[in-house]
């Protein structure tokens, strides 16, 4: 469930990459010119909030990674409420920024064929 929903963002992401680069690729649109990093097309900027699911979903690995430390503990039950708590925050985190990224007008901009990429073309 929780693993769907990151993934299917994900994906749902790289699909509108693949769009996106696409319908911005300057004419003519042939394969070798498509995977030509060289001539860009458009920018993707992470949203605040992708940068924050980000790092709570780094959390949640690392609070699942550590629940086992606090089973000896006596605080099974403290620890099962707050991971089950942070679950809920991160798939909130992830749907809210998967629609940034949809409803966002600074998250991808298209590039005019005579702007060059803010970076010079290289990541």
């Amino acid at each position: 469930p929780l693993a769907i929903l990151i993934l299917g963002r994900d994906i749902g992401l790289g699909i509108a990459a693949i769009y996106y680069r696409y319908i911005s690729l300057p004419p003519p649109k042939t394969f070798s010119r498509y995977w030509d990093f060289s001539l860009p097309s458009a920018e993707v900027h992470p949203t605040g909030i992708s940068k924050v699911n980000t790092a709570l979903q780094l959390a949640l690995i690392g609070w699942t990674m550590g629940m086992p430390l606090l089973a000896g503990r006596g605080m099974e039950v403290l620890a099962g409420q707050g991971l089950l708590g942070m679950q809920y925050l991160v798939a909130t985190t992830t749907v809210w920024s998967g629609a940034s990224y949809v409803y966002s007008k600074d998250a991808v901009k298209i590039l005019r064929p005579e702007e060059p990429a803010r970076n010079g073309g290289k990541e």
